[in-house]
């Protein structure tokens, strides 16, 4: 099983953040601008948190709050589970499952160096699985 550290290098190890004092609305743009699901909230080069659609979702929409006067600090998840470079896809899945997140970011000797989805996870099982599935294939067929 790959690590994550591979699949980092393979997807790069791009991680989009934001200031736990910028607005909601900034956060909301951000992510619409970058594509992405969730921004990692950091504060003097720490990571502090991290801010999802489900924290928008959850604790803006629901409550009665509005984006543009609402500070990210105010929903953002404050204890962030990560994963370790080291670590394997199959320990990144689940710790995802157990935890019910999407997003997970990667630190290494405390430092952020990327973040893995949930869409990177599974997407690099099923590429595993269709390789093992090829050499198998070529295994019985005797192509080797």
């Amino acid at each position: 099983m790959r690590s994550i550290k591979t699949l980092l290098e393979i997807k790069g190890g791009q991680a989009w953040s934001i200031a736990p004092q910028a607005t909601v609305y900034d956060a909301l743009q951000l992510m619409s601008d970058k594509d992405v699901g969730a921004l990692l909230v950091v504060e003097h080069g720490k990571l502090v948190g991290i801010f999802t659609e489900r924290d928008y979702a959850r604790k803006l929409i629901l409550k009665g709050r509005f984006s543009k006067d609402t500070a990210v600090r105010d929903l953002m998840t404050p204890d962030v589970l990560y994963i370790e470079p080291t670590n394997t896809i199959d320990d990144c899945m689940m710790l995802m499952t157990k935890n019910r997140i999407r997003h997970l970011p990667v630190m290494e000797s405390g430092e952020l160096v990327g973040i893995v989805t949930i869409g990177d996870v599974v997407k690099q099982i099923i590429s595993d699985q269709e390789s093992t599935i090829g050499h198998l294939e070529q295994y019985i067929t005797g192509g080797y």
